[in-house]
């Protein structure tokens, strides 16, 4: 059974950072392509971040520099840095496995998701 757990959210001040982590086991975690979503209530959950097996990567606009993502397949872990946070960053953060890549971006059908974890930017 495929499992992945996030961590690292938390309450953090605007113009700060956090660092998120996603630990998967249960699947070929080397081979498949990982992605970062989040969600606010009342609105869809968007691509944060997504990255291939091969390490190449991609974010939503939003993100303008701000955030990267990457991993480590020797932990089957992956991170996502987020930096210079605002408040519309405030959110659920969730990853995802088992994707695929249309148009070189990540897309989150079928697979797997994680619990999500909560990451609150106060202003």
């Amino acid at each position: 059974q495929v499992q992945l757990v996030e961590s690292g959210g938390g309450l953090v001040q605007a113009g700060g950072s956090l660092r998120l982590s996603c630990a998967v086991s249960g699947s070929t975690f080397s081979i498949n392509a990982m992605g970062w979503f989040r969600q606010v209530p009342g609105k869809q959950r968007e691509l944060v971040a997504g990255i291939r097996a091969s390490g190449s990567t991609n974010y939503g606009d939003f993100v303008k520099g701000r955030f990267t993502i990457s991993r480590d397949n020797s932990k089957n872990t992956v991170y996502l840095q987020m930096n210079s946070l605002t408040s519309e960053d405030t959110a659920v953060y969730y990853c995802h496995t088992g994707g695929s890549y249309i148009n070189s971006r990540y897309l989150a059908r079928g697979g797997y998701w994680g619990q999500g974890t909560q990451v609150t930017v106060s202003a």
